[in-house]
């Protein structure tokens, strides 16, 4: 008996395959991070603490984290109802509307950019209307939304998607057979279940919009303090050649970041214990 559960616990090459993990995440993960770490060292707390609160870099930080929980929140909820009604109905070009989602996945930050922006602009598409109900999109924050909401709304999609094809129909029409409402259905079957990807998909979408670059300068105007995002001011700041304000500013955005991730991670992993079993 001991020797099957020991056999239960170790799996075949579990030395070798442990071993070549940490080697990778080593080179490709924690040594980049640590050399960001490393940089930050030129600084002294003072300057360090003087250049992460200045008025210019906190106003960035919050744009690009205060954006980029809004833009995860909306395609949370929107991309729940895009999976509906993708895996729950048929209907001429699902297939079609299915792999538009992932367009966002293939596209070039850049283009997809210069597509928001001609379409945002006062004269595009949708920014003309706009523009005459007093509403401007392109250059100002709410633009910045809208770039981090197209680059975002795939993971949610992607996540939650296979999920979804696995809960069964058979157990809405059973809870529906026993008396629940729609409402009770939605509350206290389908979400459970899908809970934890959910919660994945909300923080791939978040950890994306804030890191996001390409596509968000070409629509953001990109005015210090009003619409300029925390990865541009780092540019800004190699381009000036000042490398440990720039890792400074980047360190900020790494620990808020992980920091956010692993709540929503903890969060997940206690949904996870409280998925109704079937």
């Amino acid at each position: 008996m001991s020797g099957v559960t020991g056999r239960r616990r170790t799996l075949p090459g579990f030395g070798l395959t442990m071993g070549l993990t940490l080697t990778w995440l080593s080179l490709i993960v924690l040594l980049p991070l640590a050399g960001l770490f490393l940089k930050t060292f030129e600084l002294s707390l003072a300057q360090f603490f003087e250049i992460v609160t200045s008025r210019r870099t906190l106003n960035a930080l919050k744009i690009s984290f205060g954006l980029a929980f809004l833009a995860a929140l909306v395609n949370l909820v929107m991309g729940t109802i895009v999976v509906w009604a993708l895996v729950r109905y048929r209907f001429p070009g699902r297939r079609l509307f299915d792999a538009v989602v992932d367009i966002p996945f293939a596209l070039p930050t850049a283009v997809a950019g210069v597509a928001l922006t001609a379409l945002f602009a006062q004269k595009g598409w949708l920014g003309a209307p706009l523009a005459e109900l007093g509403i401007k999109v392109a250059f100002t924050p709410i633009g910045i939304f809208i770039a981090m909401v197209f680059i975002g709304i795939p993971f949610v999609v992607r996540t939650v998607q296979p999920v979804l094809i696995d809960l069964d129909p058979e157990i809405e029409e059973a809870a529906a057979s026993l008396g629940a409402s729609r409402w009770n259905t939605v509350t206290r079957v389908i979400l459970p279940s899908l809970t934890p990807a959910l919660l994945t998909g909300f923080a791939l979408a978040f950890a994306r919009a804030v890191g996001e670059y390409g596509s968000v300068i070409f629509i953001a105007g990109n005015l210090p303090n009003v619409s300029e995002i925390a990865p541009l001011l780092i540019v800004i700041r190699l381009s000036e050649f000042r490398y440990a304000d720039a890792t400074a500013i980047a360190v900020v955005m790494l620990v808020v970041a992980f920091l956010i991730i692993f709540l929503i991670n903890r969060v997940q992993r206690w949904a996870q214990t409280r998925v109704p079993a079937f």
